[in-house]
């Protein structure tokens, strides 16, 4: 159990925020220095505010021959029709004036200034200030300050759309910027840093086998160099997603305790020309200063998918170009430079046959789905920070979860806390993992009782009463497991399913599978004498079973032996088919007519054993879920196979 650390709030400043502090000052400026502008006057209108009393002080710049002049309060509405909408002033200056260069500005004042005594004894002289001051750095000022502000919002927008195209400065390249976007994005591990070994690593046993050899070679080069052999200069991951592919490449840099650059096949990709080369060039040049070391190109099928396959159907596509300096480079290594290059692809078959030739990567290594062991060692990983109870059963849950992948379990894993926490148990139980099962498979639980009416209910519990019962009396059928009338998700019931974790797929299974499907519409006709649209999901899968038999695997006497599946990926890009109209109207009537077969030979075992049929319907209808116990007392032992 994870012990609760007391983590000091750390508040960091953003440049950012000097940013939207500098904006803020400069609007605010601008709207204090917004107002009515003083008013321009001629030097006799001066003399005239100046002899009636009305001026309180008057600033004079002598080499500038400009004055300004402050009114006094009481005074100042005498002046409102001077003013654009009669609106005066709410600070001072209100008034400037120009003279000549001929101006003697300390006797004109000193003279104005005994006039107004003379006529008014009781008047306050007026306050002269001159002084001598100079325009020229304000000016300037005035003319640098928004240039310096457009360069300053140009370094950030520029900064930001570096950052955006992964110019940003990473933990193995250089500092970001619009000038440095050719520089590589790849994240670089330092050998101290890099944690996970094989140990967290469950399950992948094959897989593991095969890198612990690229492990040994960089460990101990002049272990195989001794006898002229060379190190594999690149080995590629293949296998669906979730199954562990980037882990088992960190693993291996964790193993061999050496650094690691993890980059993405979509980091090379940019909107200008010949950046995804450049940053190929920088990366593998990085790598080369830091030998030993591991790359890792994960998704490598953004930017290694075959050339002339690639939209757009231009010859001189980006994606390309940097393509073939990927290729440049891993060809051009050094006999034993101590670069080993990994790369993940869940799309092997569209990859450039070039980037897959020897001396390029090495091996492929096929990272499967886990079987039930890893599965169970899997569970064991994610189960080691959760708190489970007591009598849980890994091995129960690992056999109720074929098909995933290790993301899927660690999701199941995490399902299961979440539903436990929400029915605030105090341990996680084997109910929980098999609710988060259900919600994962089927989607959330919808309880709302207005759902279906009592008729679509009644439709709907024979539906799946049809697949289950189909399932559980054919041989090969995968056996069921639960029948539920909740609807989950977009599906009104479900019925589940333990699928055989068998290689090769005999004709025997796909009949089954496929009348197992036609289960559901053949209980709707039974029942309500005509199918309805619940079976949409059924015949979709049921069709394309019924067109991988004749089209890819032979199973069809008129068709013959022949298979159409492209394993390379190619066809996709082609306008034709690789058969004639005639092929494909035979291969849509033997699919019509398998499908014809299936749908007789499901009616007939729903028929002999209608009493049980409708058993296994009213039940569901009862209690909403049952189980292969339920099943069982009803229909007696599921029916093995003939195997």
């Amino acid at each position: 159990m994870a012990k609760k650390q007391n983590k000091k709030k750390v508040i960091s400043l953003n440049i950012s925020w000097l940013y939207i502090v500098l904006v803020l000052g400069i609007v605010y400026l601008i709207y204090q220095n917004q107002g009515v502008a003083p008013q321009k006057v001629e030097w006799a209108g001066v003399k005239q505010m100046i002899l009636q009393g009305d001026v309180k002080e008057i600033h004079f710049v002598r080499n500038d021959y400009e004055g300004s002049i402050t009114i006094k309060p009481e005074a100042l509405g005498n002046y409102a029709e001077l003013f654009p909408g009669k609106q005066l002033p709410s600070k001072s200056p209100h008034f400037t004036f120009l003279v000549s260069d001929k101006f003697d500005a300390e006797s004109e004042f000193e003279n104005l200034n005994s006039e107004l005594m003379i006529s008014h004894p009781d008047a306050t002289p007026v306050k002269i200030i001159m002084v001598n001051d100079s325009k020229m750095w304000r000016n300037l000022i005035d003319w640098l300050i928004w240039p310096i502000l457009l360069i300053v919002m140009w370094i950030w927008m520029f900064r930001g759309m570096g950052n955006a195209m992964g110019g940003g400065k990473g933990q193995g390249g250089p500092g970001g910027g619009i000038f440095n976007v050719g520089r590589s994005t790849g994240k670089l591990a330092d050998k101290d840093s890099v944690n996970v070994t094989f140990k967290d690593v469950a399950g992948l046993y094959g897989a593991k086998d095969e890198v612990m050899e690229i492990v040994d070679f960089l460990k101990n080069p002049q272990k195989y160099t001794a006898l002229g052999g060379k190190i594999p200069k690149g080995a590629l991951l293949v296998g669906p997603p979730g199954t562990g592919k980037t882990l088992l490449a960190k693993a291996v840099a964790g193993e061999a305790n050496v650094p690691f650059f993890s980059i993405s096949g979509s980091d090379f990709v940019e909107m200008f020309v010949g950046v995804g080369a450049s940053r190929v060039r920088d990366l593998f040049a990085q790598a080369k200063e830091k030998a030993p070391c591991i790359v890792f190109i994960d998704e490598i099928d953004a930017v290694g998918r075959a050339r002339g396959k690639n939209v757009g159907w231009s010859s001189n596509d980006e994606r390309e170009n940097t393509l073939n300096q990927l290729l440049t480079e891993m060809d051009g290594f050094g006999t034993n430079s101590g670069v080993i290059v990994l790369a993940a692809t869940n799309r092997a078959d569209i990859l450039d046959k070039a980037l897959m030739r020897a001396g390029r990567f090495d091996r492929q290594i096929h990272v499967e789905l886990p079987e039930l062991k890893e599965r169970q060692e899997i569970f064991n990983v994610h189960l080691r920070g959760l708190k489970v109870a007591d009598d849980f059963d890994v091995e129960f849950m690992a056999k109720h979860t074929p098909g995933f992948s290790g993301a899927d379990i660690a999701n199941v894993c995490n399902e299961a806390a979440l539903t436990a926490a929400r029915k605030n148990k105090k341990a996680i139980d084997k109910q929980d993992f098999l609710d988060a099962v259900d919600r994962i498979v089927g989607g959330l639980e919808r309880k709302d009782s207005t759902i279906m009416t009592p008729a679509e209910k009644r439709t709907t519990a024979y539906h799946e009463a049809g697949h289950a019962v189909v399932g559980w009396l054919l041989p090969y059928a995968d056996p069921v497991f639960k029948v539920s009338l909740i609807p989950r998700g977009q599906a009104l019931g479900l019925t589940w399913s333990l699928p055989s974790e068998r290689k090769i797929l005999p004709k025997s299974w796909m009949m089954d599978e496929m009348c197992t499907l036609m289960g559901g519409r053949v209980a709707e006709e039974i029942i309500n004498g005509e199918p309805a649209s619940g079976a949409l999901n059924d015949l979709e899968r049921m069709t394309a079973i019924a067109y991988s038999m004749v089209q890819y695997y032979g199973m069809s006497d008129k068709v013959g032996q022949l298979s159409f599946y492209d394993s390379t990926g190619a066809r996709g890009y082609e306008m034709t088919k690789p058969y004639s109209e005639k092929t494909a109207e035979l291969m849509d009537s033997e699919v019509k007519s398998l499908v014809e077969e299936v749908h007789r030979r499901t009616l007939k075992i729903l028929s002999d054993n209608r009493d049980a049929f409708e058993q296994v319907a009213k039940l569901l209808l009862e209690k909403e879920v049952i189980f292969a116990e339920d099943l069982e007392q009803i229909l007696g032992p599921k029916v093995k196979t003939k195997e």
